[in-house]
């Protein structure tokens, strides 16, 4: 069965249910999705990514170590993440003891282990984890590439914070964060596995009972700088990391999006065989890998894309990088790059939906930013029909792509 998207009324507010039964496997899959709940939200650097950590150090009545193993007895995995857009608690299991694992992760959203202890071990884990990263020369760059292009928002932090921000994080941030983010308005399910929604409907709603009904987070968008920056760092290093971006005006439910897709995976989107790998690499021996890409999102969208290279390398790379997304913009794509995008596009589908995961993950997506359910199908249709003059018309619309701003760390 394809996912479907059904509705469950709550406290009066009508939440969203992607939902796909599957019988191949007897398992559990479910995902708690709040939406604009992100790291977006973090008043403080690294708030939503803490408050995360601490919804998986189980509930206060069990401690983390009890609840850990009462997960492990049974095989159930419980986890909650984040990501810039959305926080996400994901539970999965066999099917025999569905009822214990949905039981604990309500004891869970009833119970967080609020405990300053908790809390401090967390900032503890987290501080020698940043103090690591540096000497994560690629961290760095995409961090400094960061705080460049998306200069005075919260695109410019880094998910997990900074030594310093996490240090200031108490644990009343992190009950304030949760109370505000985990609230049935803000929440859209995704479950599937070998069940019909009859038998599950109501257990879920049992579940998210637990929620608050008093907050409904918004989405902020995100404009890339357009004024173009080079950040260079001098650090002790055997070769230079090059970082790049620009601003690309695409909105997901545009309907031309879909060249996006395509022009990003020629220019630098596919590794060899790119634009960008087959100039710096293999025609000039530059970089052992050179990528750049289209990220579309709801909030924002941009083009980014890294490399390394020698240190006395660093300043042609740079110079080679700027001159082919410039002729990329002027000249557009070659009628074989756009043959060759449509045969792997359309030839690895099959793979983007082999598993229930991969296919409740698109049907969230395509729910999550307004698209119907057969939107990627019918992408793909237009990939199929897309026309080379049509795919360099739309190329050369987005100067801005132009702008481009560079992270580089070297000797």
């Amino acid at each position: 069965m394809a996912a479907t998207i059904k509705h469950i009324n709550i406290k009066g507010v009508n939440i969203p249910v992607v939902f796909e039964e599957n019988k191949n496997l007897p398992i559990l899959n479910l995902q708690l999705v709040f939406k604009n709940s992100g790291y977006i939200q973090d008043n403080i650097s690294g708030l939503a990514s803490t408050s995360a950590k601490l919804l998986n150090e189980g509930t206060k009545k069990l401690g983390s170590t009890k609840f850990a193993e009462k997960l492990e007895n049974s095989a159930i995995s419980l986890n909650a993440s984040t990501g810039f857009e959305t926080f996400v608690i994901e539970l999965s299991s066999i099917k025999d003891v569905h009822e214990k694992a949905i039981k604990l992760l309500k004891n869970l959203l009833e119970d967080p282990n609020y405990d300053e202890k908790v809390l401090e071990k967390i900032k503890t884990i987290t501080s020698g984890s940043l103090k690591r990263k540096e000497n994560d020369y690629d961290y760095l760059a995409s961090k400094n590439l960061k705080e460049i292009i998306f200069k005075d928002t919260p695109l410019a932090n880094p998910s997990s914070g900074t030594i310093d921000s996490i240090s200031k994080i108490k644990l009343n941030d992190i009950k304030n964060f949760l109370d505000k983010s985990l609230d049935l308005n803000n929440l859209i399910i995704v479950v599937g596995g070998d069940f019909n929604f009859d038998e599950i409907e109501g257990k879920i709603k049992e579940l998210v009972k637990a929620l608050n009904n008093k907050n409904k987070n918004k989405l902020t968008k995100i404009k890339v700088n357009e004024t173009t920056q080079t950040n260079t760092v001098k650090k002790e290093t055997q070769q230079a990391y090059i970082y790049f971006g620009s601003p690309f005006y695409v909105d997901v439910k545009d309907e031309n999006s879909y060249m996006a897709k395509v022009a990003s995976f020629i220019l630098g989107g596919s590794g060899f065989g790119s634009r960008l790998m087959e100039e710096i690499r293999v025609k000039r021996g530059l970089a052992y890998s050179a990528y750049g890409y289209v990220s579309q999102n709801k909030s924002h969208s941009y083009f980014t894309g890294y490399l390394q290279t020698k240190n006395e390398s660093a300043n042609e790379a740079v110079k080679l990088v700027k001159e082919l997304v410039k002729d990329f913009v002027k000249s557009g794509v070659t009628k074989e790059e756009l043959e060759s995008a449509k045969k792997f596009l359309l030839g690895s589908e099959p793979l983007r939906t082999e598993t229930l995961s991969s296919r409740l993950n698109r049907a969230f997506t395509n729910y999550y930013r307004g698209l119907e359910q057969d939107h990627s199908q019918k992408e793909l249709e237009k990939i199929e029909s897309l026309k080379l003059e049509d795919l360099n018309q739309y190329i050369k619309s987005h100067k801005e792509i132009n702008k481009l701003s560079f992270s580089i760390i070297r000797k």
